[in-house]
């Protein structure tokens, strides 16, 4: 009887997990390099209710050059904005990197952050 039990527990359990409908959301960054700072750079966040969200990053280059201060505050705003969504209950399924040069000095980094949780 016991084994029935647990064997109907293992069950249920399965079909329960497989039954439980999933929700997605897509975080997109683009970030721009162009010299001088003239390219854009932004992180869009696709809702699973269709709404968008656009936080503005900063570009690669600056006046000077490569602008390392730049890409280290690029990386605390994606990496806070994945540690938001971690604690809202999504789990980081995949990343699609990309990289696109129009030439020998301009091109973007675009990354593709698709998150998922149990829909509430």
């Amino acid at each position: 009887m016991k084994k029935v039990f647990l064997t109907f527990s293992f069950i249920l359990f399965t079909f329960v997990s497989i039954a439980q409908e999933k929700e997605f959301l897509q975080v997109t960054t683009v970030e721009s390099v162009v010299p001088g700072g003239l390219g854009r750079s932004r992180m869009i966040t696709h809702k699973p209710d269709g709404s968008m969200d656009e936080i503005k990053l900063e570009n690669f280059f600056s006046l000077a050059g490569i602008n390392f201060g730049n890409i280290r505050l690029n990386d605390k705003i994606i990496a806070d904005k994945i540690a938001d969504l971690s604690r809202e209950g999504w789990t980081l399924e995949h990343i699609t990197p990309g990289v696109y040069g129009a030439d020998k000095s301009t091109g973007i980094f675009i990354t593709r952050y698709l998150f998922m949780r149990i829909k509430q």
